[in-house]
């Protein structure tokens, strides 16, 4: 430290003036920081659940593709299976999962806690039937229809159709059987009809559509169902085109379809939200048999709120780190930069105010002393008297000797020679009034003498 050629007492006083300078910018810098860190979120976990029902939609194979996807990344996707997608907002309502698929229009009670981070994919809803051609789901009314467990968005979807058709009221029957076993009771006819929500690309679903005996509805009044409830979409599945040599299916067959929403909680750390919308665009963005190229993932009605990263992400793409740097090294400089930009805005003015206060307290204590040289000075503008002069004079080499002993650091010592020749100026004006002063009365004897 600068002063080290300084008595110890010296060094200390020096000391303490650098600290009276530098000690209260730095108590500000770690406020701003210590502000700043309480605003920034922690770190993202390196571990995530989500939560998925096995019959709904294909979310068993989504979740595998998440699963490979996520890890590349450093994150671990445990996945917990439930009996559906009512669950499955109730798991991240309760914090028994952080994401989750759920099918467009199933209500749960979340308690505000959950949100939507867009759809994903489109899961038509199939009902095979056996008997003649019926044209929309009210012509079920009085039928044994499977619709799947009671904790499904199968069965809640169900319901709201046969409800708004006026067939959920006995004598017809909601079964609570699940996929599986509903597609071989409809097959030996031991059911009447069967609700499945899935992929068109499932393969049981093209194999139900070509056997015998088994019809596939054509929902004739579709438009007037997506027009009611506004998470439901309207397709039509060409004539063939499951199998075209066997023309499967026979005719065109008009469907309604909900979709696969990707859901997380409101507490789920941005940074991983921004990387599941990159998973999701990743795995839900190529072309199927009912989406289009690029079409999602996407921000649909879902009955959830979006989340605000999900509207930045569709409105400005991927962030702008993330579009260059691994997941861990756009977090962490993403972080770093948060922290760093309010303490840059403290610490850079102080940086110009600090060395400036510093100098001005070394300084200060030369300059006060500039007020006893100006006093004198103005003393002698007043012609005193010769002892007045000697007296002016032994209080100058006081005031040089007081500012001698001064505590200066060497890079400031200029200070004291500035004043040493300013109290030598001062000097040598005394001391020549003083010499004219013995000279005066020795030219006045030798007068009279001639």
């Amino acid at each position: 430290m600068a002063g080290e050629w300084l008595p110890p007492k010296a060094r200390r006083i020096v000391r303490r003036d650098f600290w009276i300078a530098v000690g209260p910018p730095l108590l500000l810098v770690a406020a701003a920081f210590g502000v700043t860190l309480f605003f920034v979120k922690p770190a993202p976990p390196k571990k995530i659940t989500m939560a998925i029902a096995p019959d709904e939609g294909g979310s068993r194979y989504y979740a595998r593709r998440y699963q490979e996807i996520l890890k590349r990344s450093g994150v671990t996707l445990d996945v917990r299976q439930t009996n559906g997608s009512l669950a499955n907002v109730r798991a991240l309502a309760e914090g028994g999962a952080d994401v989750a698929f759920v099918q467009s229009g199933t209500a749960g009670q979340s308690g505000g806690h959950v949100l939507s981070l867009g759809s994903v994919a489109y899961v038509p809803l199939w009902v095979f039937y056996r008997g003649a051609v019926i044209e929309d789901v009210r012509d079920l009314k009085g039928r044994r229809i499977a619709v799947g467990g009671a904790e499904s968005g199968t069965r809640a979807l169900a319901a709201t159709l046969l409800a708004a058709g006026g067939a959920d009221k006995p004598p017809t029957e909601l079964l609570p059987i699940e996929r599986e076993a509903a597609i071989e009771q409809l097959k030996k006819g031991e059911i009447d009809a069967v609700f499945i929500v899935s992929p068109a690309e499932a393969p049981f679903i093209q194999k139900l559509t070509a056997t015998p005996g088994i019809q596939l509805l054509s929902f004739q009044r579709a438009d007037a169902y997506v027009r009611r409830f506004p998470y439901l979409s309207k397709f039509v599945l060409p004539r063939g085109v499951f199998d075209l040599a066997a023309d499967v299916p026979a005719s065109d067959v008009t469907l309604i379809s909900p979709t696969a929403s990707l859901l997380a909680r409101d507490d789920l750390h941005p940074a991983l939200a921004y990387l599941l919308l990159r998973t999701a665009t990743e795995v839900h963005s190529s072309a199927g048999m009912l989406a289009k190229m690029r079409e999602f993932p996407a921000a649909r009605e879902a009955g959830f709120p979006l989340s605000s990263e999900a509207v930045r992400y569709y409105q400005a793409g991927v962030p702008f780190l993330q579009r260059y740097l691994p997941f861990w090294a756009a977090n962490l400089v993403d972080r770093l930069w948060v922290i760093l930009v309010p303490i840059i805005a403290v610490a850079v003015p102080l940086g110009r105010i600090v060395p400036a206060l510093y100098r001005w307290r070394v300084r200060s204590r030369v300059f006060r002393w500039y007020g006893r040289l100006k006093q004198i000075e103005l003393q002698l503008e007043e012609n005193p008297a010769r002892p007045k002069l000697e007296e002016m004079l032994e209080r100058l080499d006081e005031t040089e000797r007081a500012v001698n002993q001064i505590p200066t650091p060497l890079a400031y010592t200029d200070n004291l020679y500035f004043f040493r020749e300013h109290v030598e100026v001062v000097r040598r004006r005394i001391t020549r009034r003083l010499s004219n002063d013995q000279e005066s009365p020795t030219a006045g004897a030798d007068a009279l003498r001639a």
